[in-house]
């Protein structure tokens, strides 16, 4: 047991993150002892030039100063006290890690599960979004009751902001990047003509680099990224079986849409009182709220007779049909149909944050406290993700076929 302990400390300390960053390329700012001693007293050193020159250059990362990063999604910013500098002398790692992290961000979601639902296949696309929305949400909740702080700076340098304020165990990253791809995997192989190999690759890639992202970025120990990757293999080993039922409980129970908006809610309530505020609130809300709207969207669907799967004498599906037409739609539907999901995104939310507000009699005064209260939060962000998950399955899918496009 007592080797256990001292395993976790040793995985845990943020020394072992600065070294990771070091071993890449990244340095902080020259105050810092430990970028000092490295580089003789004269402060980082990037690409082979000073850093103090380097830093004067915001236009990429060869030392570029921090500053508050938006979320691509809800267009808001997390504020933090003072900027940090950085240099790295791999461009390389530094994009490819950046592409890492994006793969658990919003912008990520709303491109991969709106193409897998319109253009790839929509029974899997559903089957995803079931088994995102709960490794999100437990993951989110934990990192609540177990309230680890992030890594410390220094001697980590931190190149993220917007996520500062949430606590560190277990990384959501890690748990998505291990869950999405692992059910893809899952999911997908005998339903489509690929070689197995193949999904194994692309899974591992896909995990490794989203779980070194996130020691890279400075945002998380090694201990929160083992802890996350073996968390989402539990949930999945879980749910997985059961995933069939809950979709098809989804699609054709009577009274789904009533069960589904209540649990969805009940427990988005339960998480918003967990603790004080931050980013993990509202991102606990935006994932339960897609979940609830993507599930009634397919359950309209289903009581109109609309099926978006494909038929199931074309099983198992191949990638040898595809041709530049088939692409070129492709590519049109998911440019259309993210541009009305952004659409419909933005009026939910001019709509529902001020009425949220005069309900509870909330000043507008601040926009950004109003909407940091539990009143005011967990509807704006349910009922306008619910709306853009709603869209996700039934509105825009609904709009192809009129346009000819489906």
């Amino acid at each position: 047991m007592a080797a256990c302990r001292r395993l976790a400390a040793g995985l845990r300390d943020p020394q072992k993150v600065a070294a990771f960053q070091r071993l890449c390329g990244v340095e902080g700012p020259c105050g810092w002892p430990e970028a000092e001693q490295r580089a003789g007293g004269r402060g980082p050193v990037a690409n082979g030039g000073p850093a103090g020159r380097a830093a004067g250059n915001s236009g990429g990362p060869r030392g570029w100063r921090r500053r508050p990063r938006r979320n691509s999604l809800s267009g808001e910013e997390e504020e933090e006290g003072g900027c940090q500098e950085f240099a790295t002398r791999s461009r390389l790692l530094y994009y490819l890690f950046s592409l890492g992290t994006e793969l658990g961000n919003e912008l990520f979601y709303i491109l991969f599960f709106p193409c897998c639902i319109w253009n790839v296949d929509a029974w899997l696309g559903r089957r995803l979004v079931i088994v995102w929305v709960w490794v999100m949400y437990v993951g989110q909740c934990t990192k609540d009751v177990v309230r680890w702080p992030r890594p410390a700076s220094p001697p980590v340098v931190k190149l993220e902001v917007f996520y500062s304020s949430e606590y560190s165990m277990p990384s959501t990253h890690a748990m998505s990047g291990t869950a999405i791809p692992l059910a893809l995997l899952l999911l997908s192989y005998g339903r489509w003509q690929y070689p197995l190999i193949f999904g194994l690759i692309l899974a591992f890639c896909w995990c490794l680099l989203v779980c070194c992202s996130r020691i890279y970025m400075g945002m998380h120990s090694i201990l929160d990224v083992i802890a996350g990757f073996l968390y989402a293999i539990l949930i999945l080993i879980v749910f997985h079986p059961v995933v069939d039922l809950i979709d098809n409980f989804n699609l054709t129970y009577k009274y789904a849409p009533l069960i589904i908006i209540s649990l969805h809610l009940a427990l988005g309530i339960f998480s918003f009182t967990l603790d004080t505020w931050s980013t993990s609130r509202g991102d606990t809300a935006q994932i339960l709220g897609c979940g609830a709207g993507v599930a009634c969207g397919s359950h309209v669907n289903y009581l109109m007779g609309i099926d978006l799967d494909p038929p199931p004498d074309t099983l198992p599906l191949s990638l040898s049909s595809l041709t530049v037409t088939v692409f070129g739609k492709a590519i049109l539907r998911l440019l259309i149909g993210v541009i009305i999901l952004l659409l419909t995104k933005v009026a939910m939310k001019k709509a529902t944050i001020p009425l949220a507000c005069k309900i509870f009699r909330i000043p507008l005064d601040d926009v950004r406290k109003a909407r940091q209260r539990m009143e005011v939060e967990l509807p704006y962000r349910y009922i306008t993700y619910g709306m853009v998950g709603f869209s996700l399955v039934f509105v825009v899918p609904r709009l192809f076929s009129f346009m000819g496009l489906s």
